[in-house]
Protein backbone atom coordinates (compact mmCIF):
# COMPACT_ATOMS: atom_id res chain seq x y z
CA UNK A 1 0.00 0.00 0.00
CA UNK A 2 1.36 3.68 -0.67
CA UNK A 3 2.17 5.10 2.74
CA UNK A 4 0.68 8.72 2.07
CA UNK A 5 0.18 11.81 4.56
CA UNK A 6 -3.21 12.95 5.95
CA UNK A 7 -5.05 15.38 3.79
CA UNK A 8 -8.12 16.75 3.12
CA UNK A 9 -11.41 14.74 2.56
CA UNK A 10 -13.90 15.09 0.01
CA UNK A 11 -14.03 15.04 -3.35
CA UNK A 12 -9.98 13.73 -2.87
CA UNK A 13 -8.69 10.86 -1.54
CA UNK A 14 -8.23 11.00 2.23
CA UNK A 15 -4.44 10.61 1.93
CA UNK A 16 -1.73 11.82 -0.67
CA UNK A 17 1.57 10.26 -2.00
CA UNK A 18 3.43 12.86 -2.67
CA UNK A 19 3.63 15.88 0.24
CA UNK A 20 1.25 19.13 -1.20
CA UNK A 21 -0.80 17.09 -3.61
CA UNK A 22 -4.80 16.78 -3.77
CA UNK A 23 -5.74 13.11 -5.10
CA UNK A 24 -9.36 12.60 -6.87
CA UNK A 25 -10.89 9.71 -5.10
CA UNK A 26 -11.80 7.71 -8.31
CA UNK A 27 -15.33 6.09 -8.24
CA UNK A 28 -16.67 3.24 -10.98
CA UNK A 29 -18.38 4.19 -13.72
CA UNK A 30 -21.27 2.96 -13.88
CA UNK A 31 -22.14 3.39 -17.83
CA UNK A 32 -19.50 0.62 -19.36
CA UNK A 33 -21.08 -1.98 -20.90
CA UNK A 34 -18.25 -3.56 -22.24
CA UNK A 35 -14.36 -4.19 -22.34
CA UNK A 36 -12.38 -5.84 -19.52
CA UNK A 37 -10.26 -2.98 -18.02
CA UNK A 38 -12.36 -0.91 -15.40
CA UNK A 39 -13.18 2.66 -16.48
CA UNK A 40 -13.07 4.93 -13.78
CA UNK A 41 -14.87 8.42 -13.09
CA UNK A 42 -12.34 11.31 -12.95
CA UNK A 43 -15.18 13.88 -13.10
CA UNK A 44 -18.38 14.67 -14.56
CA UNK A 45 -16.61 15.34 -18.04
CA UNK A 46 -13.90 12.43 -17.93
CA UNK A 47 -13.03 9.16 -17.43
CA UNK A 48 -9.92 7.38 -16.53
CA UNK A 49 -8.35 4.00 -17.63
CA UNK A 50 -5.39 1.29 -17.37
CA UNK A 51 -2.37 2.74 -19.49
CA UNK A 52 -1.80 1.08 -22.42
CA UNK A 53 1.66 2.56 -24.33
CA UNK A 54 0.64 1.66 -27.24
CA UNK A 55 -3.09 2.83 -26.42
CA UNK A 56 -1.95 6.07 -25.36
CA UNK A 57 0.67 6.60 -28.73
CA UNK A 58 -2.27 5.71 -30.64
CA UNK A 59 -4.69 8.56 -29.10
CA UNK A 60 -1.01 10.97 -29.67
CA UNK A 61 -1.36 10.08 -33.62
CA UNK A 62 -4.39 10.29 -34.16
CA UNK A 63 -5.71 11.95 -37.60
CA UNK A 64 -7.36 15.38 -37.01
CA UNK A 65 -10.42 14.10 -39.35
CA UNK A 66 -10.89 10.95 -36.82
CA UNK A 67 -11.19 12.79 -34.06
CA UNK A 68 -14.74 13.51 -34.33
CA UNK A 69 -15.37 9.66 -33.79
CA UNK A 70 -13.13 9.17 -31.41
CA UNK A 71 -13.36 10.42 -27.51
CA UNK A 72 -10.87 13.36 -26.42
CA UNK A 73 -7.42 12.44 -25.27
CA UNK A 74 -6.90 14.57 -21.70
CA UNK A 75 -3.50 13.18 -20.68
CA UNK A 76 -2.42 10.96 -17.86
CA UNK A 77 -2.41 10.57 -14.05
CA UNK A 78 -0.96 8.44 -11.62
CA UNK A 79 -3.31 5.86 -9.81
CA UNK A 80 -2.54 4.97 -6.22
CA UNK A 81 -4.03 2.10 -4.56
CA UNK A 82 -5.09 2.72 -0.99
CA UNK A 83 -6.42 1.30 1.85
CA UNK A 84 -8.16 3.64 4.55
CA UNK A 85 -8.43 3.17 8.09
CA UNK A 86 -11.75 0.80 7.60
CA UNK A 87 -10.12 -1.90 5.96
CA UNK A 88 -11.39 -0.63 2.40
CA UNK A 89 -9.46 0.12 -0.88
CA UNK A 90 -9.55 3.06 -2.83
CA UNK A 91 -8.20 4.47 -6.25
CA UNK A 92 -7.06 7.98 -6.36
CA UNK A 93 -5.25 10.01 -8.92
CA UNK A 94 -1.96 12.30 -8.98
CA UNK A 95 -0.84 14.47 -11.04
CA UNK A 96 1.12 12.26 -13.19
CA UNK A 97 5.41 13.01 -12.83
CA UNK A 98 7.50 11.07 -14.98
CA UNK A 99 9.32 7.52 -14.46
CA UNK A 100 6.92 7.80 -11.39
CA UNK A 101 4.49 5.35 -12.15
CA UNK A 102 4.20 1.96 -14.67
CA UNK A 103 1.70 1.39 -17.21
CA UNK A 104 0.22 -1.88 -17.68
CA UNK A 105 2.44 -3.52 -20.65
CA UNK A 106 5.57 -3.01 -18.36
CA UNK A 107 5.68 -6.37 -18.18
CA UNK A 108 5.85 -8.96 -20.79
CA UNK A 109 2.02 -10.45 -21.57
CA UNK A 110 3.40 -14.50 -20.71
CA UNK A 111 4.08 -12.54 -16.83
CA UNK A 112 1.69 -10.61 -16.45
CA UNK A 113 -0.63 -11.96 -13.81
CA UNK A 114 -3.52 -14.12 -15.22
CA UNK A 115 -7.52 -13.93 -13.63
CA UNK A 116 -7.75 -17.08 -11.18
CA UNK A 117 -11.08 -18.35 -12.21
CA UNK A 118 -12.93 -18.85 -9.15
CA UNK A 119 -17.11 -19.27 -7.90
CA UNK A 120 -17.25 -16.81 -5.05
CA UNK A 121 -20.13 -15.04 -3.07
CA UNK A 122 -19.80 -11.13 -4.33
CA UNK A 123 -21.67 -9.36 -1.72
CA UNK A 124 -23.53 -6.23 -2.42
CA UNK A 125 -26.12 -3.62 -0.69
CA UNK A 126 -27.87 -1.48 -3.00
CA UNK A 127 -31.17 -1.60 -1.42
CA UNK A 128 -30.56 -2.24 2.14
CA UNK A 129 -30.83 -5.76 1.32
CA UNK A 130 -27.92 -7.90 0.63
CA UNK A 131 -27.57 -9.88 -3.15
CA UNK A 132 -24.83 -12.30 -4.50
CA UNK A 133 -23.85 -12.71 -7.55
CA UNK A 134 -21.58 -16.25 -8.50
CA UNK A 135 -19.49 -15.13 -11.95
CA UNK A 136 -16.53 -17.23 -13.19
CA UNK A 137 -13.51 -15.12 -13.77
CA UNK A 138 -13.87 -12.81 -11.17
CA UNK A 139 -10.00 -12.10 -9.71
CA UNK A 140 -9.63 -12.61 -6.21
CA UNK A 141 -7.46 -14.40 -3.39
CA UNK A 142 -9.39 -17.21 -2.16
CA UNK A 143 -7.56 -16.61 1.60
CA UNK A 144 -9.03 -12.49 1.53
CA UNK A 145 -12.35 -11.58 2.24
CA UNK A 146 -14.29 -10.07 -0.30
CA UNK A 147 -14.41 -7.12 2.29
CA UNK A 148 -11.06 -6.30 1.78
CA UNK A 149 -11.38 -5.94 -1.85
CA UNK A 150 -14.99 -3.36 -1.78
CA UNK A 151 -14.53 0.25 -1.91
CA UNK A 152 -17.60 1.43 0.07
CA UNK A 153 -17.89 4.78 -2.33
CA UNK A 154 -17.01 2.46 -5.40
CA UNK A 155 -19.51 -0.14 -4.95
CA UNK A 156 -21.98 0.49 -2.18
CA UNK A 157 -22.48 4.84 -2.58
CA UNK A 158 -21.62 5.53 -6.38
CA UNK A 159 -24.74 4.41 -8.30
CA UNK A 160 -27.87 5.60 -10.28
CA UNK A 161 -31.14 6.63 -9.37
CA UNK A 162 -32.20 4.29 -12.50
CA UNK A 163 -32.05 0.42 -11.95
CA UNK A 164 -30.26 -1.99 -13.65
CA UNK A 165 -31.47 -5.72 -14.53
CA UNK A 166 -29.23 -7.45 -16.63
CA UNK A 167 -30.94 -10.19 -19.23
CA UNK A 168 -28.27 -13.04 -19.16
CA UNK A 169 -28.99 -16.04 -17.35
CA UNK A 170 -25.71 -16.70 -16.63
CA UNK A 171 -25.21 -13.51 -15.16
CA UNK A 172 -27.15 -14.67 -11.78
CA UNK A 173 -29.04 -11.19 -12.28
CA UNK A 174 -31.93 -12.29 -13.85
CA UNK A 175 -34.04 -11.02 -11.17
CA UNK A 176 -32.39 -8.75 -10.13
CA UNK A 177 -32.29 -4.47 -10.22
CA UNK A 178 -28.44 -2.89 -9.08
CA UNK A 179 -27.64 0.13 -9.43
CA UNK A 180 -25.02 0.01 -11.66
CA UNK A 181 -24.46 -2.09 -14.83
CA UNK A 182 -23.62 -5.07 -13.19
CA UNK A 183 -20.30 -5.54 -16.41
CA UNK A 184 -18.66 -2.48 -14.44
CA UNK A 185 -18.87 -3.80 -11.15
CA UNK A 186 -17.20 -7.08 -12.82
CA UNK A 187 -14.33 -5.21 -14.18
CA UNK A 188 -14.09 -3.20 -11.43
CA UNK A 189 -13.73 -5.95 -8.53
CA UNK A 190 -11.38 -7.26 -11.53
CA UNK A 191 -9.12 -3.87 -11.19
CA UNK A 192 -8.42 -4.20 -7.05
CA UNK A 193 -7.92 -7.67 -7.36
CA UNK A 194 -5.20 -7.38 -9.95
CA UNK A 195 -3.64 -4.31 -8.59
CA UNK A 196 -3.78 -4.96 -5.18
CA UNK A 197 -2.09 -8.42 -6.74
CA UNK A 198 0.83 -6.03 -7.68
CA UNK A 199 0.83 -3.92 -4.53
CA UNK A 200 3.96 -4.73 -3.15
CA UNK A 201 6.50 -4.38 -6.09
CA UNK A 202 4.22 -1.24 -7.99
CA UNK A 203 2.98 1.82 -6.15
CA UNK A 204 2.10 3.65 -8.54
CA UNK A 205 -0.05 3.07 -11.72
CA UNK A 206 -0.41 5.27 -14.89
CA UNK A 207 -4.01 5.93 -15.77
CA UNK A 208 -5.36 7.49 -19.33
CA UNK A 209 -7.56 10.18 -19.49
CA UNK A 210 -10.55 10.28 -21.94
CA UNK A 211 -13.83 12.43 -22.63
CA UNK A 212 -16.87 10.55 -20.91
CA UNK A 213 -18.57 10.34 -24.02
CA UNK A 214 -21.71 9.48 -21.96
CA UNK A 215 -22.10 12.65 -20.09
CA UNK A 216 -23.77 14.88 -22.51
CA UNK A 217 -27.17 12.23 -22.37
CA UNK A 218 -29.00 11.66 -18.93
CA UNK A 219 -30.31 8.03 -19.74
CA UNK A 220 -27.38 7.07 -21.84
CA UNK A 221 -28.53 3.74 -23.77
CA UNK A 222 -25.17 2.55 -25.05
CA UNK A 223 -24.20 -0.18 -27.52
CA UNK A 224 -20.93 -1.77 -27.54
CA UNK A 225 -19.48 -3.38 -30.83
CA UNK A 226 -16.30 -5.04 -31.33
CA UNK A 227 -15.31 -4.15 -34.74
CA UNK A 228 -13.54 -6.18 -37.35
CA UNK A 229 -13.00 -10.03 -38.21
CA UNK A 230 -9.59 -10.06 -36.37
CA UNK A 231 -9.31 -8.88 -33.01
CA UNK A 232 -5.50 -10.06 -32.62
CA UNK A 233 -2.85 -7.65 -32.94
CA UNK A 234 0.41 -8.22 -35.21
CA UNK A 235 2.37 -8.82 -31.87
CA UNK A 236 -0.41 -11.42 -30.33
CA UNK A 237 1.69 -14.73 -29.21
CA UNK A 238 0.64 -17.65 -31.32
CA UNK A 239 -1.51 -18.70 -28.55
CA UNK A 240 -3.55 -15.63 -27.93
CA UNK A 241 -4.01 -15.35 -31.98
CA UNK A 242 -5.62 -18.90 -32.05
CA UNK A 243 -7.77 -17.80 -29.12
CA UNK A 244 -9.17 -14.79 -31.07
CA UNK A 245 -9.69 -16.58 -34.00
CA UNK A 246 -11.68 -19.19 -32.28
CA UNK A 247 -14.20 -16.57 -30.93
CA UNK A 248 -14.07 -14.69 -34.47
CA UNK A 249 -14.97 -17.96 -35.95
CA UNK A 250 -17.82 -18.70 -33.59
CA UNK A 251 -19.19 -15.58 -33.52
CA UNK A 252 -20.80 -12.79 -36.06
CA UNK A 253 -17.44 -11.06 -36.16
CA UNK A 254 -16.89 -13.94 -39.02
CA UNK A 255 -20.07 -13.74 -40.83
CA UNK A 256 -20.53 -9.78 -40.27
CA UNK A 257 -17.37 -8.16 -39.25
CA UNK A 258 -19.44 -7.10 -35.97
CA UNK A 259 -20.67 -8.70 -32.72
CA UNK A 260 -22.26 -7.26 -29.46
CA UNK A 261 -19.79 -7.15 -26.88
CA UNK A 262 -22.01 -5.26 -24.06
CA UNK A 263 -25.21 -3.17 -23.90
CA UNK A 264 -27.75 -1.36 -21.62
CA UNK A 265 -30.98 0.37 -22.98
CA UNK A 266 -33.42 2.35 -20.99
CA UNK A 267 -37.10 0.98 -20.61
CA UNK A 268 -39.64 3.67 -20.09
CA UNK A 269 -42.43 1.21 -19.66
CA UNK A 270 -40.26 -0.54 -16.25
CA UNK A 271 -38.35 2.64 -15.57
CA UNK A 272 -34.72 0.34 -15.36
CA UNK A 273 -31.63 -0.06 -17.57
CA UNK A 274 -31.77 -3.87 -19.44
CA UNK A 275 -28.16 -5.05 -19.90
CA UNK A 276 -26.54 -7.68 -22.01
CA UNK A 277 -22.85 -8.67 -21.99
CA UNK A 278 -20.22 -9.64 -23.92
CA UNK A 279 -21.14 -13.73 -23.81
CA UNK A 280 -24.35 -12.77 -24.80
CA UNK A 281 -22.95 -11.39 -28.19
CA UNK A 282 -20.70 -14.08 -28.59
CA UNK A 283 -23.50 -16.55 -29.11
CA UNK A 284 -25.74 -14.63 -31.88
CA UNK A 285 -26.47 -15.86 -34.98
CA UNK A 286 -26.90 -13.46 -38.20
CA UNK A 287 -30.66 -13.30 -36.98
CA UNK A 288 -29.42 -13.47 -33.39
CA UNK A 289 -27.33 -9.97 -33.85
CA UNK A 290 -30.50 -8.34 -35.55
CA UNK A 291 -32.47 -9.21 -32.60
CA UNK A 292 -30.40 -8.03 -30.83
CA UNK A 293 -30.23 -4.39 -32.34
CA UNK A 294 -33.88 -4.11 -32.49
CA UNK A 295 -34.26 -4.57 -28.97
CA UNK A 296 -31.25 -1.50 -28.12
CA UNK A 297 -33.49 0.55 -30.52
CA UNK A 298 -36.64 -0.41 -28.35
CA UNK A 299 -37.93 1.63 -25.25
CA UNK A 300 -39.80 -1.25 -23.65
CA UNK A 301 -42.90 0.98 -25.70
CA UNK A 302 -41.72 1.19 -28.84
CA UNK A 303 -39.28 1.22 -31.68
CA UNK A 304 -37.43 3.98 -32.08
CA UNK A 305 -37.75 4.64 -35.42
CA UNK A 306 -36.46 8.22 -35.11
CA UNK A 307 -33.08 6.88 -34.41
CA UNK A 308 -32.02 5.04 -37.97
CA UNK A 309 -31.12 8.34 -39.95
CA UNK A 310 -29.33 9.85 -37.41
CA UNK A 311 -27.18 6.76 -36.41
CA UNK A 312 -26.94 5.60 -40.47
CA UNK A 313 -25.54 9.42 -41.05
CA UNK A 314 -22.68 8.68 -38.37
CA UNK A 315 -22.15 5.12 -39.50
CA UNK A 316 -21.42 6.49 -43.12
CA UNK A 317 -19.50 9.57 -42.36
CA UNK A 318 -17.66 7.30 -39.75
CA UNK A 319 -17.04 4.80 -42.99
CA UNK A 320 -15.81 7.57 -45.31
CA UNK A 321 -12.79 8.40 -42.69
CA UNK A 322 -12.16 5.18 -42.38
CA UNK A 323 -12.05 4.53 -46.12
CA UNK A 324 -9.29 7.32 -46.43
CA UNK A 325 -7.17 5.94 -43.70
CA UNK A 326 -4.60 3.86 -45.48
CA UNK A 327 -2.53 1.33 -43.87
CA UNK A 328 -4.46 1.82 -40.19
CA UNK A 329 -5.34 -1.40 -39.11
CA UNK A 330 -8.17 -1.44 -35.44
CA UNK A 331 -7.86 -4.87 -34.29
CA UNK A 332 -10.06 -5.66 -31.29
CA UNK A 333 -11.40 -2.11 -31.29
CA UNK A 334 -14.59 -1.24 -29.99
CA UNK A 335 -17.48 0.72 -31.96
CA UNK A 336 -20.11 2.84 -29.10
CA UNK A 337 -23.37 3.96 -30.25
CA UNK A 338 -24.98 6.14 -27.88
CA UNK A 339 -28.84 7.59 -27.53
CA UNK A 340 -30.77 9.06 -24.87
CA UNK A 341 -33.55 7.04 -23.24
CA UNK A 342 -35.55 10.02 -22.45
CA UNK A 343 -35.40 11.24 -25.33
CA UNK A 344 -39.09 9.38 -27.19
CA UNK A 345 -41.18 10.50 -30.13
CA UNK A 346 -43.63 9.05 -28.43
CA UNK A 347 -44.08 11.40 -26.21
CA UNK A 348 -43.40 9.15 -22.58
CA UNK A 349 -40.73 10.70 -20.52
CA UNK A 350 -39.22 9.79 -17.61
CA UNK A 351 -40.19 11.94 -14.54
CA UNK A 352 -36.70 13.17 -12.64
CA UNK A 353 -37.12 11.94 -9.51
CA UNK A 354 -35.83 9.28 -7.50
CA UNK A 355 -38.44 7.23 -7.49
CA UNK A 356 -38.16 7.01 -11.84
CA UNK A 357 -42.27 7.45 -12.07
CA UNK A 358 -43.68 7.65 -15.89
CA UNK A 359 -46.19 10.46 -17.26
CA UNK A 360 -47.36 10.97 -19.99
CA UNK A 361 -47.38 14.41 -21.80
CA UNK A 362 -47.00 16.28 -25.02
CA UNK A 363 -43.36 16.16 -26.51
CA UNK A 364 -44.23 19.22 -27.93
CA UNK A 365 -44.91 20.97 -24.63
CA UNK A 366 -42.19 22.24 -22.12
CA UNK A 367 -42.09 20.52 -18.79
CA UNK A 368 -43.16 22.84 -16.07
CA UNK A 369 -40.52 24.51 -14.04
CA UNK A 370 -41.68 22.23 -10.77
CA UNK A 371 -40.85 19.74 -12.50
CA UNK A 372 -37.09 20.09 -12.55
CA UNK A 373 -36.64 19.66 -16.31
CA UNK A 374 -35.51 21.89 -19.16
CA UNK A 375 -37.47 22.20 -22.04
CA UNK A 376 -38.17 18.71 -24.54
CA UNK A 377 -37.00 18.30 -28.01
CA UNK A 378 -40.22 19.10 -30.02
CA UNK A 379 -41.10 16.29 -32.23
CA UNK A 380 -39.74 17.55 -35.32
CA UNK A 381 -35.87 17.62 -33.75
CA UNK A 382 -33.88 14.62 -34.54
CA UNK A 383 -32.57 13.21 -31.52
CA UNK A 384 -28.98 13.50 -30.61
CA UNK A 385 -26.86 10.24 -31.10
CA UNK A 386 -23.19 9.54 -31.07
CA UNK A 387 -21.07 7.13 -32.32
CA UNK A 388 -16.85 6.58 -31.13
CA UNK A 389 -14.13 4.41 -31.49
CA UNK A 390 -12.39 3.11 -28.32
CA UNK A 391 -10.53 0.94 -27.52
CA UNK A 392 -7.07 1.32 -29.65
CA UNK A 393 -4.46 -1.11 -27.62
CA UNK A 394 -4.08 -3.39 -30.79
CA UNK A 395 -3.98 -0.66 -33.80
CA UNK A 396 -1.54 0.41 -35.61
CA UNK A 397 -0.67 1.94 -38.75
CA UNK A 398 2.44 2.69 -41.24
CA UNK A 399 5.37 4.07 -39.42
CA UNK A 400 3.54 3.48 -36.22
CA UNK A 401 6.31 2.91 -33.05
CA UNK A 402 8.27 1.14 -35.68
CA UNK A 403 5.98 -1.53 -36.02
CA UNK A 404 7.29 -4.38 -38.36
CA UNK A 405 3.83 -5.20 -40.16
CA UNK A 406 3.16 -2.73 -43.07
CA UNK A 407 -0.62 -3.23 -44.42
CA UNK A 408 -1.70 -1.40 -47.41
CA UNK A 409 -5.33 0.05 -47.74
CA UNK A 410 -8.29 0.51 -45.14
CA UNK A 411 -8.93 -1.92 -42.62
CA UNK A 412 -11.22 -4.24 -44.86
CA UNK A 413 -12.89 -6.09 -41.70
CA UNK A 414 -13.69 -2.63 -40.32
CA UNK A 415 -15.32 -1.91 -43.33
CA UNK A 416 -17.21 -4.94 -43.60
CA UNK A 417 -18.46 -4.84 -40.04
CA UNK A 418 -19.66 -1.19 -40.60
CA UNK A 419 -21.04 -2.00 -43.95
CA UNK A 420 -23.17 -4.87 -42.30
CA UNK A 421 -24.28 -2.39 -39.50
CA UNK A 422 -25.56 -0.58 -41.98
CA UNK A 423 -27.47 -2.90 -44.09
CA UNK A 424 -28.62 -4.53 -40.95
CA UNK A 425 -30.29 -1.25 -39.89
CA UNK A 426 -31.19 0.20 -43.62
CA UNK A 427 -33.54 -2.92 -43.70
CA UNK A 428 -34.98 -2.57 -40.57
CA UNK A 429 -36.19 0.68 -41.05
CA UNK A 430 -37.34 -0.54 -44.26
CA UNK A 431 -39.45 -3.16 -42.33
CA UNK A 432 -40.63 -0.53 -39.43
CA UNK A 433 -41.94 2.14 -41.62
Amino acid sequence: MCVCQTMEVGKYGKNATRSGDRGVLLEPFIHQVGGHSSMMRYDDHTVCKPLITREQRFYESLPPEMKEFTPEYKGVVSVCFEGDSDGYINLVAYPYVENEAVEQDDMPERDQPRRKHSRRSLHRSSSGTEHKEERPGLASDSTESIQETKSPRGDLHIHSDVPFQMLDGNSGLSSEKISYNPWSLRCHKQQLSRMRSESKDRKLYKFLLLENVVHHFRLPCVLDLKMGTRQHGDDASEEKAARQMKKCEQSTSATLGVRVCGMQVYQLDTGHYLCRNKYYGRGLSIEGFRNALYQYLHNGIELRKDLFEPILTKLRSLKAVLERQASYRFYSSSLLIIYDGKDSRAGMFVERRPEMRLKRVDSSVPESPQDGGSTEPSSSAQPKVDVRMIDFAHSTFKGFRDDPTVHDGPDMGYMFGLESLINIMEQMREENQ
